[in-house]
């Protein structure tokens, strides 16, 4: 089997590339917008060019063999999808429209969908299940939605199996050249805060929880890249498969409690967050049931919200050529 791994020299793509890559022939397609091509390793072929490209696509799929697809290339800012709706549903829906074309043209018969938690908006449930209604708040979330009606309904007519995996909060780095280069998540704003000298921001702390601070499903990116090898061979199992399943670990942890944690790791136990006005379209609370992906891949995360942020500091301090204890 040889997998195509878009968006592979990504955050989260580069972790996928690595696991899968021990098991599976692997190519990697990138436009290297915000991927880097030395998170790869050596052995893995790197395509740089667009999803949208589908001449592009049909030969790579025809050069490499490709049996199987994992699509994680994408826009995945909320805010700046607000700002320009037409740029994300471009890129993320006509970006896979092509792609899938290109896939059964093809004959590819496993397909993987990168989606996300963003696509239930606000759900009012202690639990978040697959049958959770869908309400997203933000073109993103919705372009994310209709990236997975899009996939059952190619691969119901195309006879591909198929599975979307809904991510909740992702976080962490398997190795520090791995770690995440945005900061657009809890965890590098914090640090982006702290190395600036800065205290860290807490976006409203009257939310009805236990410390009044929004509760999440923080999730180790490796857990993620496991959850997807697992997928995979599903997938190849299976070629009826149509699966919609969350990838969170089933506990919620507070931003303050996160950032304890976070201040504890980086040896700033001292500094005290600044409390700020609640963000629009900020739930209380979201935390993935995780039932499903245990019944249907026997699997589970395995990493704690420590772990995370031990991981993920030691990647900022390489990237900011820091040293790590402090």
């Amino acid at each position: 089997m040889t997998w195509l791994i878009t968006g592979g020299a990504g955050y989260i793509g580069s972790h996928v590339v690595r696991e899968m890559a021990v098991r599976e022939a692997v190519v990697v397609l990138d436009d290297l917008s915000t991927g880097r091509p030395e998170r790869l390793p050596q052995d893995v072929p790197l395509v740089v060019g667009s999803v949208l490209d589908g001449e592009l696509l049909d030969r790579v799929l025809a050069e490499h063999a490709v049996t199987g697809i994992v699509h994680l290339a994408g826009k995945k800012q909320v805010a700046e999808s607000v700002e320009r709706p037409l740029y994300y549903y471009r890129e993320n829906v006509d970006g896979l429209r092509v792609l899938l074309e290109a896939a059964a043209a093809a004959g590819v018969r496993r397909f993987l969908f990168s989606s996300s938690a963003s696509v239930y908006g606000m759900p009012d449930v202690d639990l978040v299940t697959e049958e959770t209604p869908c309400r997203p708040l933000s073109p993103y979330g919705e372009t994310k939605l209709a990236g997975e009606w899009m996939v059952a309904a190619a691969g119901k007519a195309c006879g591909m199996a198929t599975a979307s995996l809904r991510y909740f909060n992702v976080a962490g780095a398997a190795s520090e050249e791995l770690g995440d280069d945005g900061v657009f998540n809890l965890v590098p704003m914090v640090f982006e805060r702290l190395t600036g000298d800065e205290a860290p921001r807490v976006f409203g702390a009257d939310y009805p929880t236990p410390d009044g601070t929004c509760i999440r499903d923080y999730i180790h990116v490796a857990d993620v890249a496991s959850a997807h090898v697992e997928t995979a061979r599903r997938l190849v199992q299976d070629p009826a498969a149509r699966l919609v399943l969350n990838v969170g670990t089933g506990r919620g942890a507070s931003v303050t409690e996160m950032i304890d944690v976070i201040l504890e790791v980086t040896g700033r136990t001292g500094v005290a967050p600044v409390i700020e006005a609640r963000r629009p379209g900020d739930p209380a609370r979201v935390v993935a049931s995780v039932d499903a992906i245990r019944r249907e891949l026997d699997w589970s995360a395995r990493h704690d919200v420590r772990a995370m942020a031990e991981s993920a500091w030691a990647g900022w301090c390489l990237k900011h050529g820091q040293p790590v204890s402090t």
